[in-house]
């Protein structure tokens, strides 16, 4: 028997948040040091590595921040899952390297984690229900 009330569970906030954490301090951690970053992905033989960073950077803070807010989580979270999968195909999919294994999987995991906020979305504590209530559906 489900006993959680979805309209007043902060369950879904604390769920947002651990995800979050990852793309918001990834996103920090590649702005401290962007030369660092910029030679590891040149070094995965990815090109134009600059634009690549910059990318990386608005993905995990914009993406990061807004899903901690629950700013159009569902299109946040479907994003930042398909970023999760790509990034860990790209940089962690080191055959024999069980360090580089464990990483791929922990980005599977994330984009799992993500795809059921996109399923069941926001959760109550959100700006996405926050307008959904100012703002009714029509009919």
């Amino acid at each position: 028997m489900n006993t959680i009330n979805p309209n007043t569970s902060i369950i879904p906030v604390i769920g947002r948040v651990l995800l979050a954490a990852i793309f918001i301090i990834s996103g920090f951690g590649k702005l401290a040091a962007p030369a660092a970053t910029i030679g590891y992905i040149a070094s995965t033989g990815l090109p134009l590595a600059p634009l690549a960073l910059a990318i990386a950077i608005g993905v995990e803070l914009g993406g990061g921040l807004l899903l901690v807010l629950g700013v159009k989580t569902r299109l946040v979270a479907a994003g930042l899952a398909a970023f999760s999968i790509v990034t860990g195909l790209a940089f962690h999919n080191a055959v024999g390297d069980q360090n580089q294994m464990i990483h791929l999987l922990k980005n599977f995991a994330m984009a799992g984690g993500l795809l059921q906020v996109v399923a069941f979305g926001a959760g109550a504590y959100s700006f996405d229900n926050r307008a959904k209530t100012l703002i009714p559906a029509t009919r």
